[in-house]
């Protein structure tokens, strides 16, 4: 019966006018989404649900499609598809429906590959061999075979086998079995080595860029060190164009040399705006960044903020030293007035300290002696001899050494990334400070993304401070908790140990943790749900406060701009919502 009724379909078909012009609506049925998905793009019919079509037309495509759709499912391992089709008049238009039955897929049942041993024993290049042999037992994909074998191809590349040949590249099908097996085979070849680095169009004196070469002549050639070269280069805001060129093709004995091609950037910066912050208020910001004071790459900032809750003016002179590891000694001065809801402070800070990379991490060593007043445990803005409010003056001199790292692939949008700050402050005795203390903080950011345009962020925060008069501290090494990135829902250093008026003086310790999902319904705007967790505290009293709330989230031309919604959970001391703003990178 079915097919008297394709036979007449066709029949009736061929008594339509040449000139009748509809179109077509193509249902698949007896396949999972993702095999639906490459049968309707394998099919000619489809590319006619949106067009017209002449009946002579139809006739021609709908006995295609049978095949088509054979053909469309064999990259995916399917060998045995069997189809039947059925047209059906819809008005003036068409639908035809194909039943596909897949069948039984081809298994890959063997994975021979065959590399040199100087080669296999490099870990990436290993990595990428084991991913083509875990497809063993797997069915047949002819997509995920063929990225499996380029990504060995490309390792090999990356690892200096430039002249590394595919020599063997064979899927064997046995459709009696339906088994395949995977037969590959290169010729790696020698490796090559680095030669000398070349740098065209740099301002600076000859041999000072050898300092971000994170390579020597003789190494071997990487193209991870390479990109390295590259970041480092733009990191180190000297140039507005920098590429680097390995010269593969003239390679001569095995050796590499690369060409590095540099525009000098602007060489003073001016910046400057106004900005908002919940934890500062409305201000303005102006800086200036001599990028190069000298052809031996000294750079100067300084910036000036005015906002209603902190004024601060910074200069920082860096002097890149001579040797590896981009080292540098920074001298410079700050002086800070903050007024928060806790806490009022006014310092003068004079900080001297040498940079440097240490096993990927940025390492700093240096020595910081900060004077000034202080008061504590404010609320508001109420009169500064309010009962419960603490005064003290401040004189210390402290070393501090501090280890940093960053990751992401995106600098201006996170989507697998994360970054570590460490850090250790201590005076040497109590001789030239008015206490003794020594304190340890950890800050850290996981960001991944998930399902397309959802992000999961979490992050933490810890400090502790061991000291014999607490007192004697200034708010910026007490620790407090609360604002926008701490515990939302909270104001900022809103929360912490309290003294006897029931004032918050802050804490000797600190541990904070925050999660946050995002979802992007576009690419630049989305919204955020977040719980954040922790206190400030002494001794070891712990007792979190919880946060939890709302946001969105606007990828700007300017930046990423966070605006939340936050509230206390299970609070019997406040109530209500906090707004929470963060203009500024993901990391």
């Amino acid at each position: 019966m079915r097919r008297l009724r394709r036979l007449s379909l066709l029949a009736l078909l061929a008594l339509l006018p040449a000139a009748a012009q509809a179109s077509v609506t193509l249902v698949v049925d007896g396949v999972g989404d993702d095999l639906k998905g490459a049968v309707t793009a394998g099919v000619e019919l489809s590319q006619y649900a949106t067009r017209e079509v002449s009946a002579a037309q139809v006739r021609r495509l709908y006995d295609r499609a049978p095949d088509q759709v054979r053909a469309a499912l064999r990259p995916y391992g399917y060998y045995e598809a069997s189809v039947d089709a059925d047209l059906q008049p819809v008005g003036k238009d068409w639908r035809v429906t194909l039943h596909v039955k897949p069948g039984e897929p081809v298994k890959i049942t063997g994975v021979n590959v065959a590399l040199d041993a100087g080669a296999a024993a490099i870990g990436p290049i290993r990595g990428a061999q084991r991913a083509i042999e875990k497809l063993k037992g797997q069915t047949l994909n002819h997509g995920a075979y063929a990225a499996a074998r380029d990504a060995l191809s490309g390792q090999l590349t990356a690892h200096g086998f430039l002249g590394a040949k595919l020599v063997t590249h064979r899927v064997e099908v046995t459709r009696a079995s339906h088994s395949a097996v995977i037969r590959l085979a290169w010729e790696a070849g020698p490796r090559y080595r680095f030669g000398a680095v070349h740098f065209e169009g740099s301002q600076f004196r000859e041999g000072f860029l050898d300092r971000y070469v994170p390579f020597k002549p003789g190494d071997y050639f990487s193209q991870d060190q390479l990109l390295d070269l590259q970041q480092a280069l733009n990191g180190a805001d000297y140039f507005s164009v920098v590429n680097v060129l390995p010269n593969v093709d003239d390679a001569k004995d095995g050796t590499v040399t690369v060409k590095v091609e540099l525009v000098p950037a602007k060489r003073t910066v001016y910046t400057g705006g106004p900005f908002i912050g919940t934890d500062t208020g409305f201000g303005l910001r102006g800086g200036i960044e001599k990028r190069w004071v000298n052809d031996r790459g000294h750079t100067w900032k300084n910036e000036l903020v005015v906002a209603q809750r902190l004024k601060t003016l910074s200069t920082l002179y860096s002097i890149p030293l001579p040797g590896p590891n981009q080292r540098s000694l920074n001298v410079g001065a700050n002086f800070r007035d903050a007024n928060t809801t806790t806490s009022q402070s006014r310092t003068l800070e004079l900080v001297g300290n040498e940079t440097r990379l240490w096993h990927g991490w940025t390492r700093t060593l240096g020595a910081h002696a900060l004077i000034g007043t202080f008061t504590v445990g404010k609320r508001g803005n109420e009169p500064d001899n309010a009962p419960g409010i603490e005064r003290g003056r401040s004189k210390l001199l402290f070393a501090e050494a501090a280890l940093a790292r960053k990751k992401g692939d995106n600098p201006i949008f996170v989507r697998k990334g994360w970054s570590v700050n460490l850090a250790v402050r201590s005076t040497a005795g109590t001789l030239l400070s008015d206490t003794r203390f020594t304190q340890l903080t950890a800050d850290a950011k996981w960001i991944r993304a998930f399902k397309g345009r959802n992000r999961l962020i979490l992050r933490g925060s810890a400090g502790i401070t061991s000291t014999g008069n607490f007192d004697a501290l200034p708010p910026q090494l007490r620790f407090f908790a609360g604002g926008d990135r701490s515990v939302r829902g909270y104001g900022f250093q809103s929360i912490g140990p309290k003294n006897s008026y029931g004032r918050v003086i802050g804490g000797r310790n600190l541990l904070v943790a925050s999660t946050e999902v995002e979802h992007y319904f576009t690419k630049n705007w989305g919204m955020a749900a977040f719980v954040d967790a922790g206190n400030a505290f002494s001794g070891t009293d712990y007792r979190p406060k919880i946060g939890a709330g709302l946001g969105v989230r606007w990828l700007s031309p300017v930046g990423m701009i966070r605006v939340d919604l936050g509230t206390p959970v299970h609070s019997t001391e406040k109530h209500g919502i906090e707004l929470h703003i963060v203009i500024g990178p993901d990391l």
